[in-house]
């Protein structure tokens, strides 16, 4: 028996990206940024850390870019609100926000995606709309479980528990659910499955 499996596997691509030129792929980095940018407008007030459609729209780049694309994308994102563009949630940006009680969220967005474009690509995505749900949650409670240790070391674990992670469970459930179903959309109207060689 072969370690090399013969068959080809169907990979998630319904933008084509693994078969796009350098430049192309650009074009879709700067356009997922701004779609960040506009998902961190869309915004419930909550103390001390909003609820956004960030997360939503951070694993849906994942998905549909793939871990490499999706993360690089979302890093280009957070260094862009770094450096003081207002990209962040209602126009945040900056050294001080990041350092603030949003940070560790900001620095889990870049795995979020890569989880979500990794698992999109094992096949949890499109058609398998139980597995794309699993895959979008586990990305969120990846988010959760890094935003929460960090704001807990501002405000303590018990403290973090209570207002930056358990509100968010039901917000990340509903994304989860939008995602895998937007998802299984792309999939039946145009996101054909490509075949790896």
């Amino acid at each position: 028996m072969s370690l090399n499996n013969s068959q080809t596997m169907p990979v998630f691509d319904p933008l084509r990206l693994a078969e796009r030129s350098f430049l192309i792929k650009a074009l879709f980095l700067v356009a997922g940024t701004m779609v960040l940018a506009l998902a961190s407008r869309i915004a419930v007030p909550m103390v001390p850390v909003p609820i956004t459609m960030q997360t939503f729209a951070v694993t849906m780049i994942g998905a549909l870019y793939g871990w490499r694309l999706g993360g690089l994308t979302v890093l280009a994102w957070v260094v862009e609100g770094l450096v003081g563009l207002p990209v962040w949630t209602n126009g945040a940006s900056g050294l001080p926000y990041f350092l603030g009680a949003t940070g560790g969220y900001l620095v889990s967005f870049p795995l979020v995606a890569m989880l979500a474009g990794w698992l999109a690509e094992k096949g949890w995505t499109g058609e398998r709309v139980i597995a794309s749900f699993a895959a979008h949650l586990s990305a969120n409670i990846l988010c959760l479980a890094i935003g929460g240790v960090w704001l807990g070391a501002m405000i303590g674990a018990e403290k973090a528990w209570l207002l930056g992670v358990m509100p968010f469970f039901l917000g990340a459930a509903l994304k989860s659910a939008l995602a895998a179903a937007v998802l299984k959309g792309v999939a039946v109207y145009g996101g054909k499955p490509r075949f790896d060689a």
